[in-house]
C-alpha cells in the first residue's frame, strides 16, 4: 500500500535513507533507552529505531492511513503505536519516567510541538527533530542576529541547541519548498529561572510580537497591569531602549525580576 502526502498534515516524507541514518545516529542511544517518535510517517527513521536493542521504543501517528502501513510494514510497533495527536495527547500516559524525542517535524506544527516539549521539559533530556530550516536557524541563533525569536530565548533557557545538518528539499516526497535542517535540544543544568516563569513567557511573546519597537514600548502594557508605569527604577533601565533581539536569556530573566520587584 502507499501512503498519500496529506497537506492538511504539514506532510513530506523523508525518502533518503542516509539522511534518516543520519538522524538516528544523532541520538544518544548509549545514555537514553526510552524514545518517542513523532509523525513516523511512512517508518523511514522507525525502521532503524524498532530493532534497537534495549531501546523502549513508542511512536504517535495522526494519519490513520500512515499507521496502517506501519502496522503492515513494522508490525513489531504494534503494541507501542499511538494513533493519535500529539499536540492534545497526556504524554505522562505514554512515559511514565523521563524520555527522548524523535521525528521528522511536521513544519505547519513545530513551533506548537516545541511549546509542548517544554511543557515536558523536565521529562525530556534530548529532542532529535528535523524542521523547516528557517526555523532551526532561529531556534540555535544568538542574540543579536535577526533570527533571534521567541522560541529561541524559550528554549535557549533550558536546552543547549545544534545545528547538525542542512537537507535539500529533494530528500522528500513530495520535495517542499524550502531546506530543511536537523538539531538536537540537550537540556540544560537549569532548575530554575529564579523569576516568575510566566511572566518571563509574557514577557519574551510581548516584546517579540512587537521586535521593531524598543522594550520600553513593548512591555508598556505589562508594566501597567503591574502598577510599575511609573517606577523609576526600571524605567531608567538600560534594557527599555534597546529592541528584543538585543537581549539574551539571562538579560530576559533580569528583565522580569526588574519588572515583577
Amino acid at each position: 500500500m502507499e501512503v498519500r502526502a496529506k497537506k492538511a498534515l504539514g506532510q513530506h516524507f523523508l525518502k533518503d535513507e542516509g539522511v534518516a541514518r543520519r538522524i538516528v545516529e544523532s541520538f544518544d542511544s548509549k545514555t537514553y533507552n526510552n524514545l518517542l517518535e513523532i509523525g513516523p510517517g511512512t517508518g523511514v527513521l522507525s525502521k532503524y529505531l524498532v530493532d534497537m536493542d534495549d531501546l523502549n521504543f513508542k511512536l504517535i501517528e495522526i494519519d490513520g492511513e500512515s499507521v496502517d502501513y506501519l502496522l503492515l510494514h513494522y508490525p513489531k510497533v504494534a503494541k507501542n503505536l499511538y494513533n493519535a495527536d500529539f499536540l492534545k495527547l497526556d504524554l505522562k500516559r505514554i512515559f511514565p519516567e523521563s524520555f527522548c524525542v524523535i521525528g521528522n517535524f511536521p513544519y505547519n506544527i513545530s513551533s506548537q510541538i516545541f511549546f509542548k516539549i517544554l511543557d515536558y521539559k523536565e521529562d525530556i533530556p534530548q529532542v532529535v527533530c528535523m524542521i523547516q530550516k528557517e526555523v532551526a536557524q532561529r531556534i540555535a541563533s544568538a542574540p543579536g542576529n535577526k533570527d533571534f525569536g521567541i522560541l529561541s530565548v524559550l528554549l535557549q533557557a533550558w536546552y543547549d541547541i545544534e545545528y547538525l545538518f542542512t537537507v535539500p528539499p529533494g530528500a522528500f516526497l513530495p520535495p517542499p519548498k524550502v531546506n530543511s535542517a536537523v538539531i538536537r535540544l540537550n537540556r540544560n543544568n537549569r532548575t530554575s529561572l529564579g523569576c516568575d516563569e510566566t511572566l518571563f513567557k509574557k514577557i519574551v511573546k510581548s516584546c517579540f510580537g512587537q521586535r521593531r519597537k524598543t522594550i520600553r514600548n513593548s512591555i508598556k502594557p505589562i508594566l501597567a497591569e503591574l502598577n510599575q508605569l511609573q517606577n523609576e527604577n526600571i524605567l531608567q533601565h538600560p534594557f527599555l531602549s534597546m529592541r528584543p533581539e538585543q537581549l539574551g536569556v539571562e538579560d530576559f530573566i533580569e528583565l522580569t525580576k526588574l519588572v515583577s520587584n
